[in-house]
C-alpha cells in the first residue's frame, strides 16, 4: 500500500470517527451547587440512577495503575463496595495489577455512563486487606473463577489451550474436593481517595465539573468547580 493509499485510510477513518454521535441523550441533570458534602453520597445516587436507567455493567470501572516500566497500564474491574472508608476491588496478588500496586500503591478509579452523559473519577492511595478479609470475596466467585486464581498464572504466556483446560480442571477438582480452600494470593484492596471528580456532559461542550479534594485521608473534603 503506497503512503497516499494510508493517509487516505486514515483520513476515512478520522472521518468516519468524527461522524459519531456522542451525548445523544437524553443526558442528566446536575446542579453542583445541590452536592452533598460527602462524595459517596452523590456517587451512590449517580450508580442507582444508571442501574435504573439500564446501562450494562454499571459497576464496572477502569483501574488504571502504573508500570514496572513507568507508564501507565489499566484494565476493566468490577467494584465489590465503596463507603466512607473507600472504594474496594479484587485481584489476584502476583498478577500484574497486583505487583504494580505493591511496588507503587497508588491508583485510579474512572467510572462511565453513557447513557447519562456521566463519569466518576476517583484517585488515591490502595491498601490491601488481610487474607482474612480477601476470603470470602473469592468464597463468593464462581468455582471456575476460584479455580483460574489458585492457578495463579494471569497474564503469563499461553502455550495452547489444551494446556490451560488441563491446569484449570485440576485445580477445578480440588476445589469441589475442598469447597472452602482459597488462595492466599486473593487480595481485596481499598482505594482510599484524596480526589473524586464528577462530570456531566452537555451537548453544547460546556460540561460541568465538580472535584471533591482532601490533603490527607482522614481530612474533610473541599468541593471546587472545575472549568469544562
Amino acid at each position: 500500500m503506497s503512503g497516499s493509499d494510508d493517509a487516505g485510510a486514515t483520513g476515512s477513518v478520522r472521518e468516519w470517527l468524527r461522524g459519531l454521535e456522542v451525548f445523544a441523550g437524553p443526558l442528566a441533570d446536575f446542579d453542583p451547587g445541590d452536592a452533598p458534602a460527602e462524595p459517596v453520597a452523590l456517587f451512590l445516587g449517580w450508580l442507582r440512577e444508571a442501574i435504573a436507567a439500564g446501562v450494562p455493567d454499571a459497576h464496572a470501572m477502569t483501574v488504571s495503575t502504573v508500570g514496572q516500566d513507568g507508564g501507565p497500564d489499566a484494565r476493566v474491574l468490577i467494584l465489590k463496595n465503596v463507603d466512607f472508608n473507600g472504594w474496594q476491588f479484587a485481584a489476584h496478588g502476583n498478577s500484574p495489577k497486583g505487583r504494580q500496586l505493591a511496588d507503587l500503591p497508588r491508583a485510579s478509579l474512572t467510572f462511565y455512563w453513557p447513557l447519562q452523559g456521566r463519569q466518576v473519577r476517583v484517585r488515591g492511595t490502595v491498601e490491601p486487606q488481610t487474607p482474612e478479609q480477601s476470603a470470602p470475596d473469592l468464597l463468593a466467585r464462581a468455582p471456575s473463577a476460584r479455580a483460574e486464581v489458585l492457578v495463579g498464572r494471569q497474564s503469563d504466556h499461553l502455550d495452547s489451550p489444551e494446556e490451560r483446560d488441563q491446569v484449570l480442571g485440576t485445580a477445578l477438582a480440588r476445589i469441589e474436593a475442598e469447597p472452602t480452600l482459597v488462595s492466599p494470593a486473593w487480595t481485596l484492596y481499598t482505594l482510599i481517595p484524596v480526589e473524586i471528580e464528577f462530570w456531566q456532559a452537555d451537548k453544547d461542550r460546556i460540561h460541568k465539573r465538580l472535584r471533591y479534594e482532601r490533603s490527607d485521608h482522614h481530612g474533610s473534603w473541599q468541593r471546587h468547580l472545575l472549568w469544562p
